[in-house]
Protein backbone atom coordinates (compact mmCIF):
# COMPACT_ATOMS: atom_id res chain seq x y z
CA UNK A 1 0.00 0.00 0.00
CA UNK A 2 0.78 3.62 -0.42
CA UNK A 3 1.04 6.14 1.79
CA UNK A 4 2.32 9.72 1.18
CA UNK A 5 2.88 12.25 3.77
CA UNK A 6 3.58 15.66 1.28
CA UNK A 7 0.67 17.05 -1.07
CA UNK A 8 3.63 17.61 -3.73
CA UNK A 9 4.48 13.50 -3.71
CA UNK A 10 1.11 12.88 -4.03
CA UNK A 11 0.16 14.71 -6.94
CA UNK A 12 2.95 13.62 -8.83
CA UNK A 13 2.30 10.19 -7.86
CA UNK A 14 -1.12 10.70 -9.14
CA UNK A 15 -0.28 12.30 -12.47
CA UNK A 16 1.90 9.62 -13.02
CA UNK A 17 -0.28 7.00 -12.96
CA UNK A 18 -3.61 8.66 -14.70
CA UNK A 19 -4.33 10.12 -18.00
CA UNK A 20 -7.97 12.15 -19.21
CA UNK A 21 -10.06 9.25 -18.90
CA UNK A 22 -8.81 7.82 -15.62
CA UNK A 23 -11.73 7.85 -12.97
CA UNK A 24 -9.97 8.69 -9.09
CA UNK A 25 -12.25 8.20 -6.04
CA UNK A 26 -11.50 10.23 -3.12
CA UNK A 27 -12.58 9.12 0.48
CA UNK A 28 -11.82 12.23 2.87
CA UNK A 29 -11.42 11.28 6.61
CA UNK A 30 -10.47 12.16 9.92
CA UNK A 31 -8.83 8.70 10.61
CA UNK A 32 -10.12 6.41 13.38
CA UNK A 33 -11.77 4.23 10.74
CA UNK A 34 -14.95 2.30 11.39
CA UNK A 35 -17.13 -0.05 9.20
CA UNK A 36 -18.75 3.33 7.58
CA UNK A 37 -15.29 4.57 6.32
CA UNK A 38 -14.64 1.02 5.22
CA UNK A 39 -17.79 0.84 3.09
CA UNK A 40 -17.40 4.54 1.17
CA UNK A 41 -13.56 2.98 0.30
CA UNK A 42 -15.74 -0.26 -1.60
CA UNK A 43 -17.75 2.11 -3.17
CA UNK A 44 -15.21 4.04 -4.23
CA UNK A 45 -12.91 0.92 -5.46
CA UNK A 46 -16.15 -0.30 -7.58
CA UNK A 47 -16.57 2.81 -9.11
CA UNK A 48 -12.85 4.53 -9.89
CA UNK A 49 -10.08 3.03 -11.47
CA UNK A 50 -7.85 5.12 -8.34
CA UNK A 51 -9.17 5.76 -5.04
CA UNK A 52 -7.27 7.89 -2.46
CA UNK A 53 -7.95 7.96 1.17
CA UNK A 54 -7.19 10.76 3.06
CA UNK A 55 -5.99 10.69 7.09
CA UNK A 56 -5.96 14.16 8.47
CA UNK A 57 -7.24 15.44 11.60
CA UNK A 58 -8.51 19.36 10.53
CA UNK A 59 -7.85 21.48 13.58
CA UNK A 60 -9.96 24.76 11.70
CA UNK A 61 -12.92 22.62 12.06
CA UNK A 62 -12.86 22.26 16.11
CA UNK A 63 -14.44 24.73 18.16
CA UNK A 64 -13.12 23.21 21.28
CA UNK A 65 -9.60 22.77 21.61
CA UNK A 66 -10.22 19.65 24.60
CA UNK A 67 -12.51 17.87 21.21
CA UNK A 68 -9.30 18.43 19.21
CA UNK A 69 -6.68 17.15 21.56
CA UNK A 70 -8.62 14.12 22.34
CA UNK A 71 -10.04 13.38 18.88
CA UNK A 72 -8.05 9.53 18.58
CA UNK A 73 -5.38 9.30 16.00
CA UNK A 74 -4.96 5.74 15.20
CA UNK A 75 -3.25 5.83 11.85
CA UNK A 76 -1.08 2.29 12.09
CA UNK A 77 -4.75 0.80 13.05
CA UNK A 78 -6.35 2.34 9.85
CA UNK A 79 -4.06 1.22 7.30
CA UNK A 80 -4.70 -2.28 8.40
CA UNK A 81 -8.63 -1.38 7.87
CA UNK A 82 -7.96 -0.13 4.45
CA UNK A 83 -5.97 -2.92 3.47
CA UNK A 84 -8.40 -5.41 4.68
CA UNK A 85 -10.59 -3.76 1.49
CA UNK A 86 -7.84 -3.22 -1.01
CA UNK A 87 -4.01 -2.92 -0.60
CA UNK A 88 -4.65 -0.70 -4.05
CA UNK A 89 -5.74 2.07 -2.44
CA UNK A 90 -3.75 4.88 -1.83
CA UNK A 91 -2.92 6.59 1.69
CA UNK A 92 -2.93 10.37 1.91
CA UNK A 93 -1.83 11.12 5.77
CA UNK A 94 -0.26 15.11 5.62
CA UNK A 95 1.07 16.86 8.45
CA UNK A 96 -0.61 20.43 9.47
CA UNK A 97 2.02 22.17 8.02
CA UNK A 98 1.84 20.31 4.87
CA UNK A 99 -1.78 21.33 4.20
CA UNK A 100 -1.84 24.75 6.01
CA UNK A 101 1.38 25.81 5.04
CA UNK A 102 2.39 27.98 8.15
CA UNK A 103 -1.06 29.30 7.92
CA UNK A 104 -3.42 27.34 10.21
CA UNK A 105 -6.77 29.38 9.33
CA UNK A 106 -9.85 28.81 7.92
CA UNK A 107 -11.52 30.59 4.77
CA UNK A 108 -14.83 32.37 5.02
CA UNK A 109 -17.31 30.36 2.88
CA UNK A 110 -21.10 31.27 2.35
CA UNK A 111 -23.12 28.59 1.87
CA UNK A 112 -26.07 30.27 0.72
CA UNK A 113 -27.16 29.79 4.73
CA UNK A 114 -27.08 25.76 4.27
CA UNK A 115 -24.15 26.68 7.34
CA UNK A 116 -26.23 28.61 9.68
CA UNK A 117 -28.50 25.50 10.66
CA UNK A 118 -28.36 22.84 13.10
CA UNK A 119 -24.50 22.31 13.89
CA UNK A 120 -23.71 25.69 12.54
CA UNK A 121 -25.35 27.33 15.07
CA UNK A 122 -24.31 25.77 17.80
CA UNK A 123 -20.38 25.07 16.57
CA UNK A 124 -19.30 28.49 14.70
CA UNK A 125 -16.63 28.75 12.34
CA UNK A 126 -17.54 25.15 12.24
CA UNK A 127 -18.32 25.20 8.55
CA UNK A 128 -15.26 27.15 7.16
CA UNK A 129 -13.27 24.86 8.83
CA UNK A 130 -14.60 21.65 6.70
CA UNK A 131 -15.11 23.83 3.75
CA UNK A 132 -11.60 24.89 3.80
CA UNK A 133 -10.01 21.65 4.02
CA UNK A 134 -12.80 19.45 1.50
CA UNK A 135 -11.71 22.35 -1.03
CA UNK A 136 -7.55 22.07 -0.20
CA UNK A 137 -8.48 18.28 -0.38
CA UNK A 138 -10.19 18.21 -3.72
CA UNK A 139 -7.58 20.84 -5.23
CA UNK A 140 -5.22 18.28 -4.26
CA UNK A 141 -6.16 15.14 -5.12
CA UNK A 142 -8.46 16.37 -8.13
CA UNK A 143 -10.81 13.37 -7.55
CA UNK A 144 -13.67 12.28 -9.93
CA UNK A 145 -15.94 11.51 -7.52
CA UNK A 146 -16.02 11.88 -3.54
CA UNK A 147 -17.38 10.04 -0.92
CA UNK A 148 -19.04 11.18 2.12
CA UNK A 149 -21.60 9.13 4.46
CA UNK A 150 -24.61 10.51 5.43
CA UNK A 151 -24.29 10.52 9.43
CA UNK A 152 -22.48 13.93 8.68
CA UNK A 153 -25.84 15.16 5.98
CA UNK A 154 -25.47 19.06 7.07
CA UNK A 155 -21.76 18.48 6.17
CA UNK A 156 -22.32 16.65 2.77
CA UNK A 157 -25.27 19.49 1.98
CA UNK A 158 -22.37 21.91 2.30
CA UNK A 159 -19.47 20.21 0.65
CA UNK A 160 -21.98 19.93 -2.27
CA UNK A 161 -22.88 23.51 -2.25
CA UNK A 162 -19.58 24.50 -1.71
CA UNK A 163 -18.06 22.36 -4.94
CA UNK A 164 -20.89 23.84 -7.10
CA UNK A 165 -19.94 27.66 -6.15
CA UNK A 166 -16.49 26.84 -6.42
CA UNK A 167 -17.63 25.40 -10.39
CA UNK A 168 -15.40 21.97 -9.50
CA UNK A 169 -15.76 18.91 -11.31
CA UNK A 170 -15.90 16.12 -9.03
CA UNK A 171 -19.21 14.64 -8.02
CA UNK A 172 -20.25 14.73 -4.02
CA UNK A 173 -21.98 11.37 -3.36
CA UNK A 174 -23.97 10.89 -0.34
CA UNK A 175 -23.74 6.80 1.34
CA UNK A 176 -25.87 5.76 3.76
CA UNK A 177 -25.07 5.40 7.48
CA UNK A 178 -23.56 2.59 9.12
CA UNK A 179 -25.08 1.68 12.59
CA UNK A 180 -24.18 -0.88 15.47
CA UNK A 181 -25.99 -3.86 15.94
CA UNK A 182 -27.74 -1.53 18.19
CA UNK A 183 -28.19 1.19 15.97
CA UNK A 184 -25.93 3.71 16.98
CA UNK A 185 -24.43 5.35 14.28
CA UNK A 186 -21.20 4.48 13.70
CA UNK A 187 -18.58 7.59 14.56
CA UNK A 188 -14.86 8.21 15.33
CA UNK A 189 -16.69 9.92 18.75
CA UNK A 190 -17.86 6.31 19.76
CA UNK A 191 -14.21 5.12 20.74
CA UNK A 192 -14.45 7.67 23.31
CA UNK A 193 -17.82 5.89 24.95
CA UNK A 194 -17.37 3.04 27.29
CA UNK A 195 -19.04 -0.25 26.64
CA UNK A 196 -21.98 0.89 29.19
CA UNK A 197 -22.55 4.20 27.26
CA UNK A 198 -22.21 2.95 23.94
CA UNK A 199 -25.14 0.34 24.73
CA UNK A 200 -27.21 3.19 26.76
CA UNK A 201 -26.37 5.67 23.38
CA UNK A 202 -28.88 3.14 21.22
CA UNK A 203 -31.19 5.26 22.55
CA UNK A 204 -30.36 8.69 20.03
CA UNK A 205 -31.88 5.67 17.16
CA UNK A 206 -34.83 4.74 19.27
CA UNK A 207 -35.93 8.39 19.70
CA UNK A 208 -35.35 8.54 16.11
CA UNK A 209 -37.29 6.06 15.15
CA UNK A 210 -40.18 7.05 16.80
CA UNK A 211 -39.72 10.30 15.64
CA UNK A 212 -40.13 9.25 12.05
CA UNK A 213 -43.48 7.40 13.40
CA UNK A 214 -44.87 10.29 14.38
CA UNK A 215 -44.37 12.34 11.62
CA UNK A 216 -47.06 12.83 9.15
CA UNK A 217 -49.47 12.60 11.94
CA UNK A 218 -48.37 14.97 14.55
CA UNK A 219 -46.84 18.78 13.96
CA UNK A 220 -43.12 19.60 13.89
CA UNK A 221 -43.53 21.24 17.20
CA UNK A 222 -45.60 17.98 18.84
CA UNK A 223 -42.47 15.99 17.54
CA UNK A 224 -39.73 18.08 18.83
CA UNK A 225 -41.65 18.57 22.10
CA UNK A 226 -42.38 14.76 22.21
CA UNK A 227 -38.11 14.26 21.68
CA UNK A 228 -37.55 16.60 24.45
CA UNK A 229 -39.73 15.17 26.62
CA UNK A 230 -37.89 11.55 26.13
CA UNK A 231 -34.69 12.50 26.89
CA UNK A 232 -35.58 14.41 29.94
CA UNK A 233 -36.47 11.12 30.81
CA UNK A 234 -32.90 9.90 31.03
CA UNK A 235 -30.06 12.24 33.02
CA UNK A 236 -27.05 10.64 31.27
CA UNK A 237 -28.06 12.50 28.31
CA UNK A 238 -28.35 16.44 27.47
CA UNK A 239 -30.21 17.08 23.90
CA UNK A 240 -28.39 19.41 22.60
CA UNK A 241 -30.81 20.11 19.78
CA UNK A 242 -33.45 17.81 17.81
CA UNK A 243 -34.68 19.71 14.29
CA UNK A 244 -36.83 18.78 11.20
CA UNK A 245 -35.47 20.38 8.00
CA UNK A 246 -35.79 20.14 4.52
CA UNK A 247 -33.31 18.29 3.15
CA UNK A 248 -32.32 20.65 0.39
CA UNK A 249 -32.25 23.34 2.41
CA UNK A 250 -31.85 22.66 6.00
CA UNK A 251 -34.92 24.83 7.35
CA UNK A 252 -37.14 23.80 9.78
CA UNK A 253 -40.40 23.68 7.91
CA UNK A 254 -43.79 25.80 9.19
CA UNK A 255 -45.93 23.67 7.30
CA UNK A 256 -45.33 20.16 5.61
CA UNK A 257 -45.02 19.89 2.19
CA UNK A 258 -45.98 16.55 0.48
CA UNK A 259 -43.52 16.99 -2.57
CA UNK A 260 -40.65 17.99 -0.29
CA UNK A 261 -38.20 15.77 1.76
CA UNK A 262 -37.64 15.72 5.24
CA UNK A 263 -35.04 14.88 7.57
CA UNK A 264 -34.86 14.73 11.63
CA UNK A 265 -31.39 16.23 12.68
CA UNK A 266 -29.74 15.56 16.32
CA UNK A 267 -27.10 16.58 18.80
CA UNK A 268 -26.98 14.87 21.97
CA UNK A 269 -24.08 14.50 24.76
CA UNK A 270 -23.42 11.22 26.48
CA UNK A 271 -21.46 11.88 29.63
CA UNK A 272 -18.98 15.20 27.79
CA UNK A 273 -19.44 13.06 24.60
CA UNK A 274 -21.29 14.86 21.54
CA UNK A 275 -22.94 12.40 19.20
CA UNK A 276 -24.72 13.88 15.95
CA UNK A 277 -27.64 11.35 13.91
CA UNK A 278 -30.08 11.82 11.47
CA UNK A 279 -32.55 9.84 9.95
CA UNK A 280 -34.66 10.39 6.86
CA UNK A 281 -38.22 10.73 7.11
CA UNK A 282 -40.00 10.57 4.12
Amino acid sequence: MLIFNKQAELKKHLESISNATTTVGFVPTMGALHQGHLSLIANSMTENQVTVVSIFVNPTQFNNAEDLEKYPRTLDSDVVKIESVSADVIVFAPSVEDIYEGNTVSKAFDFDGLENQMEGKHRPGHFDGVGTIVKRLFEIVNPTNAYFGEKDFQQLQIVKKMAEKANLTVKVIGCPIFREENGLAMSSRNERLSEEEREKAALIYLILKSAREQFGTKTVQEITDSVTAAFEQYPDFKLEYFEIADEENLIAPQTIDQDKKYRAFIAVFVSNIRLIDNISLN
